[in-house]
């Protein structure tokens, strides 16, 4: 590889990082990038997953450590969202995603309106609307398995549950976020390491970037608050949209 295009995609990767962390969607910026400098769709899928751990688990550790989140409480939650990614890119390896490839778009169109218009929406919590249990063992996994699976918008949709079912608080839910999307992207960067579809050298490149983004971005969203996490979930989620159905 070209040693400007190296530099272009970890400068992406930065890019993706600082967005990532604060309203989900890095992989709008990194996977197009990674098929535009020639990787193969497989690889770069592999690839995406490795250098994204480091976004999420740079970002979950600077929300833990402003105590937003309780690493140690929601670590069983974490890991059922492992498991599901597993499981979902599991199924990666032998399912067809054209029925995914078509939902989604529509999918993360209903998140931005919702996030859009919804009134009240802010840092404060609300009342929860499903048991814990419940949002443990079936949301979470079902969520961890279509990032396995597919990926895109996948930190929208747990924003989405925590939101409007666990009743977090916009800044709250972001930080929860972030650790459940480093355990899915985990789930799913292991079965792709078992499969050698990773591209080890440029992923740990991005990953050092992405590490830096994220831990810009998510100091950011700690700052502002709602007033910054809630336009830019709805941009990403359109942006992420539009581009899958122009694809």
């Amino acid at each position: 590889m070209l040693p400007e295009i190296f530099a272009l995609l970890v400068l992406a990767a930065f890019v993706a990082g600082f967005v990532d962390s604060i309203a989900g969607g890095g992989g709008l910026v990194t996977i197009p990038t990674l098929l535009l400098s020639g990787v193969d769709p497989l690889t770069a899928l592999g690839t995406n997953k490795l250098q994204a751990l480091f976004g999420s688990g740079s970002a979950s550790i600077s929300y833990a450590a402003k105590g937003h989140v309780d690493l140690r409480r929601l670590m069983p939650t974490a890991l059922i969202a492992f498991a599901g990614a597993v499981v979902g890119a599991l199924a990666a390896m032998v399912l067809p995603t054209d029925v995914l490839e078509t939902l989604l778009p529509f999918l993360l169109i209903a998140v931005a309106v919702y996030f859009a218009f919804k009134p009240g929406l802010s840092d404060e919590d609300a009342e929860r609307r499903i048991s814990p249990a419940l949002f443990a063992g079936f949301l979470v996994p079902l969520i961890g398995a279509y990032d396995g699976l597919f990926g895109p918008g996948a930190g929208s949709f747990f924003m989405l549950a925590f939101v409007t079912l666990a009743g977090y608080g916009v800044l709250k839910a972001t930080a929860h976020t972030k650790l459940l999307n480093f355990a899915s992207n985990l789930g799913g960067f292991v079965i792709f390491a078992f499969s050698g579809a990773i591209l080890w050298k440029l992923g740990l490149a991005m990953g050092v970037a992405q590490f830096v983004g994220a831990r810009i971005g998510s100091g950011f969203a700690m700052r502002f608050g709602a007033r910054l996490i809630r336009p830019l979930l709805v941009v990403v989620c359109l942006a992420l949209a539009t581009k899958l159905l122009l694809s």
